[in-house]
């Protein structure tokens, strides 16, 4: 049991640093205008979960601070995939973990980012369309 617990949180750390390394931190040096237009081939575009929130649930970008957006996604998304991980590791046939993996993925991250959606509700940061 300590075992899974260990990688269950070795798992989430280091999935947060490359999710940060890779995801927030590039779009916040884009969002605050470090990084020239001019330098960059095209412009560029929202991570996948911010238009997945915007699209589903009409999230108000316009009034969110995109910053902290960012690092919630961060923080859940990094969660999402621990939580992936951490069932897969309990089955050891190797096409199992996979179907496993391939029936938890979407269920897990739609659940994960309702909630987020409701936080931001309950916030008055989702349009009534």
């Amino acid at each position: 049991m300590k075992r899974e617990i260990l990688l269950f949180f070795i798992c989430y750390v280091i999935v947060l640093i490359i999710y940060e390394m890779f995801i927030v931190i590039p779009m916040k040096k884009y969002k605050s205008g470090k990084i020239r237009k001019s330098k960059l081939k095209k412009e560029k575009s929202d991570p996948v979960e911010i238009k997945y929130l915007i699209f589903k649930y009409g999230l108000d970008i316009d009034n969110v601070n995109y910053n902290q957006l960012l690092r919630i996604i961060s923080l859940v998304s990094s969660f999402d995939i621990t939580i992936v991980v951490s069932i897969i590791s309990l089955v050891d046939e190797y096409i199992l973990q996979m179907l496993l993996a391939i029936l938890l993925v979407i269920p897990i991250f739609l659940i994960s980012y309702a909630f987020v959606a409701k936080y931001y509700k309950m916030k008055g940061m989702i349009k009534n369309v």
